[in-house]
């Protein structure tokens, strides 16, 4: 269905169903982890996705107080997708590895107590000044156990 890779093609994924949410994400981590004002990621069904090529894992403490692994491309550096213990069934792909202008814009806006001022979102977007896990991490979980 979709494909993203890192820049310099080694690590790839194949995503075989659209995913479950789209959010971006304020948090400081996620600010450095991608060197731009916020991330944004997709959330998908852990066995809709096929992992090739090497990984360097780097594992860090969310604001959660679970880890949550990050999976980079060794050769290039790219950070390419994630695996929060929160969500156990699911994989937080990054949209910009997607290389698609058409993907679907976030619905979720999450940790905007670090948002910078000047970051706007158009349409209908959900704003939360923390995480959003209580309220959508039974609804993502169930989806995935249903199959």
């Amino acid at each position: 269905m979709a494909d993203a890779q890192c820049l310099c093609g080694a690590l790839k994924l194949m995503l075989r169903e659209p995913p479950k949410l789209v959010v971006a994400c304020h948090c400081i981590a996620c600010q450095r982890r991608t060197g731009s004002p916020f991330s944004v990621g997709a959330f998908y069904a852990i066995d809709a996705v096929e992992i090739s090529g090497a990984a360097t894992e780097f594992v860090r403490v969310g604001d959660s107080g679970r880890s949550v692994r990050i999976y980079f491309c060794p050769t290039c550096g790219s950070t390419i997708y994630w695996k929060p213990d929160a969500l156990p069934s699911m994989i937080g792909v990054a949209v910009g590895a997607l290389a698609d202008t058409d993907f679907p814009a976030p619905v979720l806006s999450i940790f905007e107590r670090s948002k910078h001022h000047w970051v706007q979102f158009d349409g209908k977007v959900e704003h939360f000044q923390q995480g959003a896990m209580q309220k959508y991490s039974p609804d993502l979980t169930r989806g995935s156990e249903s199959r």
